[in-house]
């Protein structure tokens, strides 16, 4: 079998920056940057293995706290005082004959996406290499420092990016002969098949949140990006056989659901059941409160005690209330902070007590908290608060493996949005048991830190399609 291997270069020490740790080991959105960036090749279909060239001085480290992570990593190996040596010291580790596609990528980029990945891997059936660009925004000047020398036409101007993608036999004969040179300035590796007329190089599409972490001001733009990127957990390809094999691991799990007896709460519960899962539903019918730190804890308490652990906690309850903010009460206002904000904080909190490492903890937000809506500002600000609250309790957690994570789903069928809307065409919105299902599989999935966006279009029309949405 023809094989594909990438490379992941992280062999920097983030001079630019002037940090003590590397840009590749900083965190950003609940994990350290390499990690994004590996978590995207290690569960792409058609990568086979992944090397990583690490910092030497971080090698030990990065043996012991994130190798184990990941089980496509075959090799990592130390890098070079250059990238276009750690670049050939990865090339020159293959040894694998059935090897004929390679992928070199940056650590550092860590919002590469599947499709871009994809579409470097096709275009190596055809192309012997092949670059990632976006064009060129800015007009590019040729200067010497004084004066401009030229301004070429942008038309033909693009920004290189990664992954690059090699026939094997091309990147590492291109690696030898600039051995054999001695030239060791190349800043990229098809500048390399270029220089030695190797082979024309063929481009395809990158995109513009495939950012590099280079500068300082990178880093509040990567953690915005992250924010609004969110993260997806079901798309086309995904099939009914995945799903199911996905949520079979709820089997004998305990699960806490607060909110639990209407609305995408009950639905959790109900599909959690079906999937083998020992579940507790609360809420202020149950008589729990969660906006009572005590009340909290007691059921909370009351799990753990009955069951010996508690492996995921979802929180569903919230409340809305409409108005302009002139309009509203005080009190009115006080209950809404309380119940969408400080019960996610009290739930989260309480539940560290008793949830086992590795378990996760599932809050709601909204689509809206990407900016605040007129008539609902306390819900929008609250939903927007728990985002930011997310991202950094899961820093704060991740020595005990614990994922923390926030749905943000699109308007959805519930009995709080019908008090408040009405009744809509149900074409506009999203069923409960849509939610439900990706809220189960992000409490699976491992992921942290991050918005997990629910839409109509996508999620539920998939759903449907391969036959978990009926109705």
């Amino acid at each position: 079998m023809d094989k594909t291997v990438a490379i992941i270069l992280a062999g920097g020490v983030g001079s630019r920056l002037g940090w003590e740790t590397p840009k590749q080991f900083v965190k950003i959105a609940g994990k350290k940057v390499i990690e994004h960036t590996l978590d995207v090749f290690e569960t792409h279909p058609l990568v086979d293995e992944v090397y990583v060239v690490i910092n030497p001085y971080y090698y030990d480290y990065f043996l012991e706290t994130i190798l184990p992570k990941y089980k496509k990593i075959t090799k990592v190996l130390k890098g070079g005082s250059t990238r276009q040596e750690s670049s050939k010291i990865g090339v020159y580790a293959i040894d694998d004959n059935s090897v004929e596609k390679v992928l070199i990528h940056d650590a550092v980029r860590p919002l590469i996406t599947k499709d871009i990945i994809t579409n470097v891997i096709k275009a190596l059936d055809v192309h012997c290499a092949v670059d990632v660009v976006i064009p060129a925004i800015d007009t590019i000047v040729v200067s010497d420092g004084r004066t401009i020398l030229r301004i070429p036409n942008r038309k033909f101007l693009y920004q290189g990016q990664t992954p690059q993608g090699f026939r094997r036999e091309v990147i590492l004969k291109a690696h030898k002969l600039a051995e054999d040179e001695g030239f060791n300035q190349a800043t990229d590796d098809c500048s390399l098949v270029l220089r030695y007329n190797l082979c024309d190089v063929h481009v395809v599409s990158g995109s513009v949140t495939n950012v590099k972490f280079t500068y300082n001001v990178d880093y509040y733009v990567l953690d915005r990006l992250f924010q609004l990127r969110g993260e997806y957990l079901i798309n086309e390809n995904t099939t009914k056989v995945e799903i199911e094999s996905k949520l079979s691991n709820l089997k004998d799990k305990v699960i806490v659901v607060f909110g639990g007896t209407s609305g995408i709460g009950e639905k959790i519960v109900e599909i959690a059941k079906h999937y083998g899962a020992r579940t507790y539903a609360f809420s202020r019918k149950t008589g729990v409160d969660v906006s009572n730190p005590d009340s909290i804890d007691e059921a909370l308490k009351s799990v753990y005690e009955k069951e010996g652990t508690i492996d995921y906690i979802v929180n569903t309850a919230g409340t809305l209330k409409m108005g302009s903010l002139e309009s509203r009460e005080i009190t009115d206002i006080v209950e809404e902070v309380n119940i969408n904000f400080l019960g996610s904080v009290f739930v989260t909190k309480l539940g560290l007590k008793y949830i086992r490492n590795g378990g996760s903890i599932i809050l709601f937000g909204s689509s809206s908290y990407t900016r605040g809506r007129m008539n609902y500002s306390i819900y929008s600000a609250t939903k927007a608060g728990l985002v930011n609250f997310v991202q950094a309790v899961s820093d704060e957690v991740s020595d005990r493996e614990i994922k923390i994570s926030i749905i943000v789903p699109e308007r959805t069928k519930t009995p709080m949005r019908l008090k408040n809307f009405g009744k809509e065409p149900d074409e506009t919105l999203l069923m409960p048991e849509t939610v439900a299902y990706v809220t189960l599989l992000a409490l699976v999935s491992g992921v942290t830190g991050l918005p997990i966006h629910v839409r109509k279009d996508v999620e539920e029309k998939i759903l449907r399609k391969i036959g978990f949405i009926t109705t």
